[in-house]
């Protein structure tokens, strides 16, 4: 403890006695720091604080409201933009003495880093903008502080409420001109697929194809031959009803014969005639079938000379054999019509793969095209509805809880601070190259240390005795020593009392 006790009295001393050169030190260090903190320009930090409400009751109830929370962090993110921050350029004074680009640049690069968003809580935001030009006064620093938050707000403001309306507009647009285009496209293809299926109407997929109306005809066909059997049975059977059947009966007090059934008959098919019946109608076949008939048993009749009245029996056989013939004919012409059109439709169908594989590839295409057109609209309609929920009933909120104000004070430098800590730096950097000097001479401040040095023992020290002339300028270089040093902390007094007015001309 005594040694350590010696240490510091031997320190004390060899500064004290080169005090002068500590004190010359202290006040050129102290002089060239102040100079250097009084040319460091105030820097004035404006703050503001924006509650945004995100909630809306409509917009969460129909189901078409935006992820605001991801738009907002979308504005925060980009507020600070070299797009955005170029505007708050040009509105304040920081656009005054910008001319070209490269000087844009410049001014974009220094307001990004002295402005500041921060999202402290959910809902509610921090902006803060730093302004400590050179070139204006403390008062326009602060004054311009203020406008840069105030133009940040504003721009806040407009990227939700104004810009997110124009990006609506600009989507609808957009998605109007899709929808007229796959219109269009949609349109066209409906066509191609109509004239495709007019083309191939009887060797498309379906009922019409050509194998399933080729097994239709097979099926009636099979139907109208059972059909002809059955008439060919029944025609054979007529026919042996009326070769044992006499074709007249002789009557007492009767007369005509086959030539008066005849004559009958040609008034009977006159009459057919009269009613509109055509020489295809089954009717008129049979009649003239039994015409013909009539006319060869006349014949036959006048050839022998016989004589009669005919037979009724007969007469309605041959009527009933004239309708079965008919029935026969057109079973007959039926049955070849069929033929001919199997085989006409068994051409078509070797084409028929061909044809169904294009026509799904039509109708595939036509239902792509339909599905994209329909998914547009619906989008379409969703994003109308969103874009009029969100012009009548605003999901954003805004509401400035803080407002930028002019800030009293500077944000930096802590000027009071680092006067202070100039002042005790000079006077450090004083004594510690008084305390070196000492070291460097080789002095000993006692006896202790004379004793550690030579290694021998010290008897004693020859204490120093002055004269009164000698006391007298002592305590004159004591009192100009003392005024050195009062005269620091006046001249760091003073500072901070200017400091201190300039922040009241300010406020």
């Amino acid at each position: 403890m005594d040694g350590l006790a010696d240490q510091i009295r031997g320190a004390l001393h060899s500064v004290w006695n080169r005090r002068w050169i500590a004190l010359g030190l202290a006040w050129v260090v102290c002089l060239a720091g102040w100079l250097a903190v009084g040319a460091i320009p105030n820097k004035y930090e404006s703050h503001a604080r924006i509650f945004v409400q995100i909630d809306d009751v409509l917009s969460d109830q129909i189901g078409v409201g935006a992820d605001r929370h991801r738009d907002i962090n979308r504005v925060r993110e980009t507020l600070t933009s070299a797009v955005n921050l170029e505007k708050v350029v040009r509105a304040t004074r920081l656009g005054e003495k910008v001319t070209t680009e490269k000087q844009m640049e410049g001014a974009v690069a220094s307001l990004a880093n002295a402005v500041k968003v921060t999202n402290s809580q959910e809902n509610l935001f921090e902006l803060s903008a730093t302004s400590g030009s050179g070139g204006y006064s403390d008062a326009e620093n602060a004054k311009l502080s203020q406008d840069i938050t105030q133009k940040l707000i504003d721009i806040f403001r407009e990227e939700n409420l104004s810009g997110g309306r124009g990006e609506m507009s600009d989507t609808l647009a957009f998605m109007d001109t899709q929808l007229t285009d796959r219109q269009k496209d949609l349109e066209a293809a409906e066509q191609k697929r109509q004239a495709f299926e007019s083309k191939n109407a009887g060797m498309l997929p379906g009922t019409g194809a050509a194998s399933a109306r080729i097994e239709g005809a097979r099926s009636e066909l099979r139907g109208i031959d059972s059909d002809l059997l059955a008439a060919q049975s029944a025609l054979a059977s007529i026919s042996g009803q009326m070769a044992g059947t006499p074709p007249t009966i002789t009557l007492p007090g009767t007369s005509g014969g086959a030539k008066g059934a005849l004559a009958q008959a040609q008034s009977d098919l006159a009459a057919m005639h009269a009613k509109g019946l055509t020489d295809s109608h089954p009717d008129v076949i049979a009649q003239r079938a039994q015409i013909a008939q009539l006319s060869r048993a006349a014949a036959a009749e006048g050839n022998h000379g016989g004589g009669g009245s005919p037979n009724p029996a007969y007469a309605s056989l041959q009527s009933i054999r004239a309708d079965r013939e008919a029935s026969l004919i057109a079973l007959q012409s039926r049955k070849s019509s069929l033929q001919q059109e199997i085989a006409q439709l068994t051409t078509q169908q070797f084409s028929e793969p061909a044809v169904a594989a294009e026509a799904a590839r039509i109708n595939r295409d036509y239902d792509v095209l339909k599905e994209q057109y329909d998914k547009l609209l619906r989008d379409r309609e969703a994003l109308r509805l969103r874009g009029q929920v969100e012009n009548e009933h605003n999901a954003i909120k805004f509401n400035v809880i803080d407002p930028p104000t002019v800030p009293h004070e500077p944000s930096a430098p802590n000027r009071p601070l680092l006067l202070a800590g100039v002042l005790i730096a000079g006077l450090g950097i004083g004594c510690g190259v008084a305390f070196g000097l000492g070291h460097i001479r080789g002095t000993f401040a006692t006896t202790t240390a004379l004793e550690r040095a030579i290694g021998l023992p010290v008897l004693g020290a020859v204490t120093l005795s002055r004269t009164t002339a000698a006391l007298i300028e002592q305590r004159r270089q004591l009192k100009w020593f003392g005024g050195g040093v009062a005269g620091l902390v006046l001249v760091l007094m003073v500072l901070m009392a200017l400091e201190f007015m300039k922040r009241r001309l300010v406020a």
